[in-house]
């Protein structure tokens, strides 16, 4: 039994004559009516251009009314249908209601019995009647000796399924008492009911089909009318009369031929150039280009163009390259653009067919009829509308030669070209030049052939001639050719998309990819597309296990438009790159449907990678710079927006022609694999390494991360995998996080080392062995080191590719041997005494816990984390080996942020074979749980660790209060201003509070002209009343704003909720003063919904007697926003189920990184796999509002401070993390201060920095001021098409006709050429590529300097490297970097969190300090000023450092409540305070920040407070030793003048600490 659709039958009647309409229509009715089922097999299958195709087709020899009435008559048969459909499902429901009813009538079932006996007779006449809701109502409430018989009145399906979930005993008693009552009818009931729901399925699936059908059917009679209206858009501007042709200027028929993206085919195009010129004896001269082509041989294609009668460009998108384009061809007759920017598509010209510039806000486009026409092409669906037009422009040309007339020519062929060249191949090139040439210019004596065809959408295959049509054959084909061989039966299935380009020019690589996939164990499912259709092929031609039975189990609804022989994928691998939705057109728009691809990827629920040969860049450069441009956005920051993993770059281009390196599809396949098993195995055999940190070494960093509480966290992880079925040993479901890192300290210690594993393994510890846990080493021979790096020998150029440099194969032993010395003899850094590397840690069952190896020794001063051309120590590869080739680890989690192997050297984008961190993860499932604050070092951890993110949530926030002199300060002033006259006796008091507090230096006392005065507490009783009272009310603001200042309150724990105080930190710190208190108590209180509460938060507003006026609307608003944030915090747990789909190898849905005070709810809830964002929209607008105001405040406030002189130079701190976050901010200051404003293309893109006008600057009259861009490694890698057009806009501004004494960068500019510079406008600066950060933080941290001018010339010997277009990849250039910083009067730094601020990590101090510090050493010595700008609040006004450093030591640091909270997290608190005391240092190292009173009241807090001193000896003793010797320091290196005592004091304790870590 074959039935046909409706559809099928619907299209080949209307290709009958129509004397035969009527009666095929109503052989159509008969078949309706005897065979049901012949319509119920679903079309939908069918690509959406076959429906428009045969529709096409309809129409052919008819004229237009009678199509339109062949169209109409198809509608209402399709609607006739689906309403006898309709009917027909009443009558079969009404028939499973009937039988369900009949047969449970009037049995009798025993409530509570698990088999009812007997009474099978009785008829319940006797018995109290009650439904089966009632039933649901009464039982299991009931005590057991008072349950009773119950007849049942009557049973729908409903309710039989019902109490199949609610009570499986009575279920089956009720099952069991209808069969004793009549056996065969029970059986009969069985067999109609599964008969019943058989037909009601198809009805039902046939009603699905049938509305999409008629939906398609109405859009297709839509067309005749729609295309009516082509021939007057075709018609426009064009004469009627005899068809003229253009005369060519040459004689010739010259086509100048440009193409991007496609470079690839330009051997191809330049093969039909030679054939078109022997085929026309030169009549027709086709020069070829590429778009690499306009910047190497600019004169000759401008030639080229010069002569050009016909401009061919095809997937053109850099806007320098569109605007010179526009400006040399606007003279040329004939211009075909396709698939490129909107700007240059808009050039297109054919005859009297144009494409013309939007208008009035309209995007550039076709005219209105055609847009129109347009829109009936597709599914119906937002995300499909470029497949609907593809499949327009294919069936266009069709539907036109119905068009009478000359009218529609030009349309016409302007369509007729596009299929020409989107089919491709020489011969398809070849005739739609003659076609082209034959139509417009001369005619060739030629005839062009009709365009051959291969399919828009298909399946391919190497070892097989043609393309597959369905899925589902191409599955079965492949299981029978591979039957038998080293492919197993159950490979994992892998769908792989294709460029369908690619595919029918016959690029080797496709074939080269497909067989090394098969020959890795995969069995790959080639899919070819135009690249806009992704989304459509994983969603309706890709299913999967997990999909299948989420719509099994009612999870998700059927996707209606998915194949009927969709094949069941493990996982889908991209070559195609940009978004999953929309493809190359759709990332050029900024809605890009990320949730649609959400949507789509979340119901696979298999692992989403994209993996491609680079197709805009050169494998030379990216094996030499690594990835860059265009092409990482392409690669990466697009796809990861979907929740793509573990991309792997597999070739490049190579001249003209991609070539694959098969070494990196290994890899792909490798992990690929690994990602597969995790899913097959079950949980109880797999093997899972947990990795924590301990970096730096020796200072108690063991087992912590950023804001995360890891011993805390490490039980509550065990305990789930225990829960999950994972084998945990004897771990019972308790531990003591701390006793776990307690135990691996203990390993760190080099004397266990040196007895290596055999002396570890016997270690016993009470506390771990009572948890379940146990010891674990195993030691690693140098010879089996060697082995595990060495790539195989054979490998030559058919593995690694054409490289510039074929690797050797031991060339990383080479290397490494080469930077730490011989294997064999190596003792260093965890060797045992008998030369092997010792690996260790703390194993329950098959979950182990070790600690990340240390880069380095403090004193290195760790070269290795950011050296670009040195090694990890043998035993961190050690580590990292044994993982994958002894323990052979199922998945390792890397446990908080953040560890070092994603740091490793190696190309800085783009893994290749000989990078170490792919070395080292190799095909490992890396699972990395990632603060969600910090979306920047995360994609470093993704891209090149191959992290799959697993966010967790960020500490609550605390106000910080008043302590001490502050409180004690407050008091008194409150007191003086109830009567300032008559407390005037306080006014002593009050300064000599400030005085000890320190508060003078930030509410200094200013006289008439603006300086400072000598504020004494005789002064202050000297000043007139109303002075002293103007004074007293400053320093009151200021101590309500430390009192109201937030700070990060402890430490996160992994997948818990946030308590109700913590839930009010949350609330109360996003809201501030825009809800009441009692308000956001109220609803941190409750779980409850907001209709539930609001009677209870109304009452609130109500103020008995007083009628305020309140705006209640906007308070439910607010009241809203809280609920629903509270609900999403609450969801924190979801970072644990996140941990365990991971597990499963599922994929984990993505989400932008950020903090909710900065970003709001929409980066909750955490347990997403975070990503940036997309580098082409940065600046934002807001941002850019918010950079302008930020740098006009900084200008303003440079002017206040130095008697109105304009900075010539400010030097602005640009970082991946806070230009994430504010998208943009610090960028949007750069531009401001430059006079510059961000250019959009027609899509939203921002393709210049556009320099603005000189009167149009703010405030008028300033001059442009230069900008010294320090830059960060981070930002310097993930936005290199920011860091080009910044170049960009200051080469133009540095040679843009303006005066000097207005234009400071060309003013330097000049001064830099007259002493010989090159390149005199470099200004965006940062590390060699490849490498990360200042060192400065590491001299500070290993003690190593002796000035602090000494840190400041090691950021500027780091800094020194210059970036931008062309060849400006990292170019020293340290003339220029100092012959600015001798410029520069200001540096600026952004603060983009609560949770960071300049105290707390030591970045700040490493970069702006370092930077500080080397500006005002190559000015001599002068001073240079620091502005620092909180982009967390809603104020961008800036603050001088040293204010925001005391504001900081305050309200964190030196606050009791901050440090009782953070000393209460165990050993990774007291890491926190060491690290903010290491910090201290490093601002007086860089900035001369030397203030007794911070030092005086932190060594009374953390030192000789007993019971604090302690709890943190206790809990860390190394961070402990840590922070007594940075009092030490201090003292020693005169930043505090400390008392002699508490010196004594400070100097016994460290010597009793390093006597206990010493275990003396």
């Amino acid at each position: 039994d074959d039935p046909t659709t409706t559809m099928a039958m619907a299209m080949r009647t209307s290709c009958c004559a129509p004397a035969q309409l009527a009666r095929s229509e109503r052989r159509t009715r008969k078949v309706r009516r005897t065979s049901k089922d012949a319509r119920r097999t679903s079309c939908v299958t069918e690509a959406v251009e076959s429906r428009a195709e045969r529709f096409s087709k309809a129409l052919e020899g008819k004229p237009w009314e009678q199509a339109e009435d062949d169209a109409n008559a198809l509608v209402r048969g399709a609607e006739e249908a689906l309403e006898e459909a309709k009917m027909e499902l009443e009558s079969v429901e009404k028939d499973v209601d009937k039988l369900y009813r009949e047969t449970f009538q009037g049995i009798v079932v025993h409530v509570g019995e698990v088999s009812t006996q007997g009474d099978t007779t009785e008829t319940g006449t006797n018995k109290p009647q009650r439904n089966v809701q009632e039933l649901f109502k009464k039982i299991r409430k009931q005590p057991a000796a008072s349950r009773e018989k119950i007849v049942i009145e009557s049973m729908s399906e409903d309710e039989f399924a019902e109490l199949g979930r609610k009570d499986p005993d009575l279920f089956q008693g009720l099952t069991e008492a209808a069969s004793r009552k009549d056996k065969d009818a029970w059986l009969a009931f069985q067999t109609k009911a599964h008969e019943l729901k058989l037909k009601r399925e198809r009805i039902t699936k046939a009603m699905e089909t049938a509305k999409l059908e008629l939906g398609a059917l109405k859009q297709q009679a839509d067309l005749v009318e729609q295309a009516r209206g082509l021939e007057q858009a075709a018609g426009e501007g064009d004469p009627e009369g005899e068809e003229r042709k253009i005369v060519p200027k040459t004689g010739q028929a010259r086509i100048v031929l440009i193409t991007g993206f496609e470079s690839f085919n330009v051997a191809l195009y330049k093969e039909v150039a030679d054939r078109l010129r022997s085929l026309t004896s030169s009549g027709v001269v086709l020069s070829v280009f590429s778009d690499r082509d306009i910047s190497a041989k600019r004169d000759q294609v401008a030639d080229e163009l010069d002569k050009a009668d016909v401009l061919f460009a095809s997937l053109l998108f850099d806007f320098d390259q569109v605007e010179w384009l526009r400006e040399k061809t606007g003279h040329i007759p004939i211009r075909l653009i396709f698939e490129s920017s909107l700007e240059l598509m808009s050039q297109t010209s054919v005859g009297s067919f144009q494409m013309k510039s939007g208008q009035g806000g309209e995007k550039a486009g076709p005219p209105a009829p055609v847009k129109a026409v347009l829109s009936k092409f597709g599914s119906g669906r937002e995300e499909d509308r470029m497949v609907g037009y593809l499949s327009f422009l294919k069936v266009g040309p069709k539907l036109l030669q119905f068009v009478p007339g000359k009218k529609a020519r030009d349309l016409r062929n302007w369509l007729t070209v596009y299929s020409y060249w989107n089919q491709g191949g020489a011969d398809n090139v070849a005739s739609m030049f003659v076609y082209l040439v034959n139509e417009y210019l001369l005619d060739t004596g030629l005839q062009s052939a009709p365009v051959e065809e291969t399919p828009a959408l298909g399946l391919v295959h190497p070892g097989r001639k043609g393309f597959f049509d369905s899925p589902g054959e191409y599955l079965v084909w492949h299981k029978n050719k591979y039957e038998g061989t080293s492919l197993p039966a159950d490979a994992p299935i892998v769908g792989l998309l294709l460029y369908r380009k690619h595919v029918i020019t016959k690029q080797f690589y496709i074939a080269q990819l497909i067989y090394t996939l098969e020959s890795e164990g995969l069995r790959p499912v080639p899919v070819f597309i135009n690249g806009v259709e992704a989304h459509t092929i994983v969603r309706d031609w890709f299913t999967s296990v997990s999909e299948k039975e989420a719509v099994a189990r009612g999870e998700i609804p059927r996707n209606p438009t998915q194949r009927r022989d969709a094949v069941s994928v493990d996982a889908v691998v991209s070559t195609i790159g940009f978004p999953l939705v929309g493809g190359p057109a759709g990332s050029m728009e900024s809605g890009r449907q990320q949730d649609v691809a959400k949507s789509i990827l979340q119901s696979k629920n298999v692992p989403y990678i994209v993996a491609a040969p680079l197709l805009i860049q050169d494998m030379g450069s990216w094996v030499r710079d690594g990835i860059q441009g265009l092409q990482t956005v392409v690669m990466y920051a697009l796809p990861e927006l979907d929740g793509a993993i573990d991309t792997v770059p597999l070739g490049g281009l190579v001249g003209d022609n991609i070539f694959l390196v098969e070494e990196r599809v290994k890899r792909l396949a490798s992990r690929i694999r690994s990602w597969v098993n995790l899913r097959k195995l079950a949980p109880f055999d797999r093997k899972v390494s947990i990795v924590l940190y301990g970096f730096p070494p020796g200072v108690g960093a063991t087992g912590t991360a950023a804001l995360l509480n890891v011993p805390k966290s490490l039980p509550h992880v065990l305990s789930t995998l225990k829960s999950q079925g994972y084998d945990v040993g004897e771990f019972q479901g308790e531990a003591d996080g701390e006793a776990i890192v307690q135990a691996l300290r203990r390993l760190e210690d080099q004397r266990a080392v040196s007895v290596g594993a055999k002396g570890i393994n016997s270690l016993e510890q009470d506390d771990l062995k009572s948890m379940g846990g146990r010891y674990f080493a195993r030691d690693i021979s140098p010879s089996q080191l060697k082995e595990w790096l060495e790539f195989p020998s054979e490998w030559g150029p058919s593995e690694w590719g054409p490289q510039p440099t074929l690797p050797d194969s031991k060339l990383l032993l080479k290397n490494l041997e080469k930077q730490w010395g011989n294997l064999d003899s190596y003792q260093g850094l965890g060797t045992s005494a008998d030369g092997n590397f010792v690996v260790s840690g703390v194993e329950f069952g098959k979950v182990s816990i070790t600690v990340q190896p240390a880069l380095g020794i403090e004193g290195d001063p760790l070269r290795l984390l950011f050296q670009r051309d040195l090694c990890p120590h043998p035993q961190y590869c050690a580590f990292y080996k044994w993982l994958q080739n002894d323990l052979q680890a199922s998945a390792v989690i890397h446990f908080g942020m953040h560890g070092t192997v994603e740091w490793l050297p190696g190309s800085p984008l783009g893994n290749t074979g000989y990078s170490w961190s792919d070395v080292l993860m190799g095909n490992l499932p890396n699972i990395y749980i990632y603060a969600a604050n910090n979306p920047s070092e995360s994609i470093i951890a993704k891209r090149r660790g191959y992290g799959t993110i697993v966010s967790y949530n960020v500490p609550p926030y605390g106000r910080a209060g008043l302590y001490k002199e502050l409180a004690t300060l407050k008091d008194v002033l409150m007191e003086y201003r109830e009567d300032p006259a008559a407390n005037a006796c306080l006014k002593g008091t009050i300064v000599a509070n400030a005085d000890s507090a320190g508060l003078l230096a930030d509410c200094p006392l200013l006289d008439t002209q603006g300086s400072k005065v000598e504020l004494t507490p005789e002064v202050a009783e000297e000043m007139p009343d109303a002075d002293f009272e103007s004074y007293a009310s400053e320093l009151y603001q200021y101590l309500q704003l430390v009192e109201n200042r937030l700070f990060s309150e402890g430490l996160h724990s992994l997948g818990a909720k946030p308590d109700q105080m913590k839930m009010k930190g949350y609330l109360s710190a996003y809201f501030e003063d825009e809800l009441p208190t009692e308000a956001v108590e109220t609803i941190a209180q409750s779980s409850e919904s907001l209709d539930a509460l609001r009677g209870r938060l109304e009452k609130l507003w109500q103020h008995g007697e007083q009628q305020v006026a309140i705006d209640t609307d906007s308070l439910l608003r607010k009241c809203k926003e809280a609920v629903e944030i509270r609900d999403l915090l609450n969801r924190n747990t979801e970072e644990m189920d996140a941990l365990v789909r991971a597990l499963n190898g599922e994929y984990i849905c993505p989400e932008a990184g950020g903090d909710l005070l900065r970003d709001g709810p929409g980066v909750l809830p955490t347990g997403r796999n975070i990503h940036a964002l997309d580098p082409y929209r940065m600046p934002s607008p807001t941002a850019m509002e918010r950079g302008a105001s930020a740098a006009q405040a900084i200008l303003s406030q440079h002017r206040n401070a130095h008697e109105g002189a304009w900075p010539e130079t400010v030097a602005v701190s640009l970082w991946g993390l806070d230009s994430i976050k504010t998208r943009g901010e610090a960028l949007a200051i750069i531009l401001e201060l430059i006079g510059a404003r961000p250019m959009k293309e027609g899509t939203g893109r921002i393709v210049r920095f556009e320099l603005q006008p000189l009167e149009e600057l703010v405030p008028a009259g300033r001059p442009r001021v230069d900008v010294l861009c320090n830059t960060s490694g981070i930002f310097r890698d993930s936005f290199a098409n920011i860091i080009e057009l910044l170049d960009d806009a200051f080469q133009r501004a540095s040679t843009v006709e303006e005066p000097l004494e207005l234009n400071y960068i060309r003013k330097h500019s000049f001064d830099m050429v007259s002493n010989g510079f090159e390149n005199p406008a470099a200004r965006v600066f940062s590390n060699p590529a490849g490498d990360y950060g200042s060192m400065v933080n590491e001299r500070v941290g290993a003690g190593d300097w002796e000035q602090g001018e000494e840190l400041g010339d090691t950021w500027q010997s780091r800094y020194s490297y210059s970036y931008g277009r062309g060849g400006e990849r990292g170019t020293a250039r340290p003339e220029v970097l100092s012959a600015l910083l001798k410029t520069t009067d200001r540096v600026v730094q952004q603060v983009d969190s609560v949770e960071y601020g300049l105290t707390d990590i030591q970045e700040y101090m490493a970069n702006t300090g370092a930077l500080k510090k080397a500006a005002e050493t190559a000015k001599g010595g002068r001073k240079v000023d620091c502005s620092i700008v909180e982009a967390f609040g809603k104020d961008v006004k800036p603050r001088e450092l040293d204010q925001v450093l005391r504001l900081e030591y305050r309200s964190r640091l030196l606050n009791p409540k901050w440090a009782e909270t953070m000393a209460s997290q165990g050993s990774g608190g007291a890491y926190e305070i060491s690290q903010r005391m290491t910090a201290l240092i490093g601002w007086g190292a860089t900035t001369d920040f030397k203030e007794n009173w911070v030092y005086d009241q932190a060594a009374e807090r953390y030192a000789l407070d007993q019971e604090m001193a302690e709890k943190l000896r206790k809990n860390n003793p190394q961070a402990f030793q840590n922070v007594i010797r940075r009092f030490l320091e201090a003292a020693g290196r005169g930043m505090w003048e400390a008392d002699d005592s508490v010196l004594e004091k400070l100097r016994a304790l460290y010597g009793e600490l390093d006597d206990e870590l010493e275990g003396i």
